[in-house]
């Protein structure tokens, strides 16, 4: 049994070892592994804490655990940030744990943050995936278009993603299954 509840400060370290862990198997085909080793547990630990801390954006963090309590995965988003594509929110990470992938949970993710947004009074949202990741799929499911790409730099290395988004929550509610 699995359960999605907001975030407290003493999730910190369980939201940057998932966040670690995740890009290490998302993105072990996708990403150099020199890049992928920039991303380290502490520097991550110390990014949660103060994202828990003192959140920025407005921003908005949710976990999934299991039935021990322990974290498998995230989202947190806020404000959209570049303010350019004609989006008032976005998603800064969504990341679970392999062994709990396929099982619902970035769905539920999804829909309390999306509830929870759409509650604060935001019509839309973005969300960037790496161009290459096969993971895009699950917001093309739920009805996201692609919106733009453009290049970024993780660690020493230049990759292209591309900004997915709904321009109507409500649509993207409903799209959400209701038990999840």
């Amino acid at each position: 049994m699995y359960t999605i509840r907001r975030a407290t400060q003493e999730d910190a370290r369980a939201i940057a070892y998932v966040h670690v862990e995740s890009w290490r198997t998302t993105y072990k085909p996708l990403i150099e592994e020199e890049d992928i080793q920039s991303l380290t547990l502490e520097n991550r630990i110390t990014l949660w804490e103060t994202i828990l801390k003192t959140p920025i954006n407005n921003q908005t963090i949710f976990v999934a655990t299991d039935e021990t309590d322990r974290v498998v995965g995230f989202i947190s988003g806020g404000k959209e940030r570049t303010k350019v594509y004609g989006y008032d929110g976005e998603i800064y990470a969504i990341y679970l744990l392999d062994e709990v992938r396929m099982k619902g949970l970035g769905t539920g993710l999804l829909k309390a943050f999306t509830s929870d947004m759409a509650q604060k009074g935001y019509g839309s949202i973005l969300v960037w995936v790496l161009t290459r990741n096969p993971n895009k799929r699950f917001y093309e499911r739920y009805g996201a278009i692609a919106v733009e790409a453009e290049n970024i730099t993780i660690g020493k290395g230049t990759y292209e993603e591309t900004a997915y988004g709904w321009k109507h929550l409500d649509h993207l509610l409903e799209t959400l299954p209701a038990s999840s």
